[in-house]
């Protein structure tokens, strides 16, 4: 994995992060993306290149402007010669998606537009601009972030649900058809992961409790619960699986906490 590259949107902090630094340990360079905080991504970078001996640098991006991947991936051509694994990690949240998150008859048609956006037309782009790169290298590995929230009713996340629900299919369609060039694409489906954004959601401590009841090991996910399951399914350990969505969830989908 050394010296191959990682290119992952929305790495500053939660999931993304503890992808991120996941890949950095094992000697893979990181081409990662922030939204706002300038001085904490650049931080990252200098820090992960300091201790883990790689290449780091971050990148300004808006997720809901999907069309900006395109200038992105050509700055990210000049600082890293090639780019091995995409990651769609990056959400959005706050004003954004006023009328997508909540009830279903409080839902709007722009707060739903933006959140299929940030998941479905962010992936799409992201993952094209990724493959042409791995086409001149004969194979690489995509991932896209879902939740089982697509699964499992969870208060107010109609308008993620449906979104996450869309962009594991469209996870399969891309297997389908970069298959061919050696690129594998897959899906991870988190259960609730107790990050910032989480906290921001208002029923936060409702769904923690709820989530620890759920589950039989008695407690929420943290983000390194999903790190391992995307750095495995970048290696040539899983190297014939694609097209796939793993759940990672503590067993609460399932409900079989007694």
């Amino acid at each position: 994995m050394k010296n191959k590259t990682l290119v992952i949107s929305g790495a500053t902090r939660g999931i993304g992060k503890a992808i991120a630094e996941r890949f950095a340990k094992e000697g893979v360079n990181i081409a990662f993306t922030y939204n706002s905080n300038e001085e904490v991504a650049n931080n990252l970078a200098k820090e992960w290149s300091e201790k883990y001996n790689i290449k780091a640098k971050a990148y300004k991006l808006n997720i809901l402007e999907p069309e900006s991947y395109k200038e992105l991936f050509k700055e990210i051509d000049k600082d890293f010669d090639r780019v091995d694994f995409f990651i769609s990690n990056a959400i959005i949240s706050g004003r954004a998606v006023v009328g997508g998150f909540g009830p279903f008859m409080r839902l709007k048609p722009k707060g739903l537009c933006n959140i299929f956006t940030a998941t479905v037309s962010a992936f799409v782009v992201g993952a094209q601009e990724a493959a042409k790169r791995m086409q001149k290298i004969g194979k690489g590995s995509i991932i896209s972030l879902s939740s089982t929230g697509n699964r499992v009713y969870t208060t107010n996340y109609a308008g993620h649900g449906v979104s996450k629900a869309a962009v594991e299919t469209m996870v399969k369609y891309a297997a389908c058809e970069l298959g061919k060039y050696g690129i594998r694409v897959n899906a991870i489906s988190g259960g609730p992961i107790d990050t910032d954004a989480l906290k921001a959601f208002p029923n936060y401590e409702e769904v923690k409790s709820e989530v620890e009841k759920r589950s039989p090991l008695n407690r929420m996910g943290v983000p390194e619960d999903l790190a391992g399951i995307a750095y495995f399914l970048c290696t040539d350990e899983a190297s014939w699986i694609t097209g796939q969505t793993f759940i990672v969830d503590g067993g609460t989908t399932f409900g079989c906490k007694e």
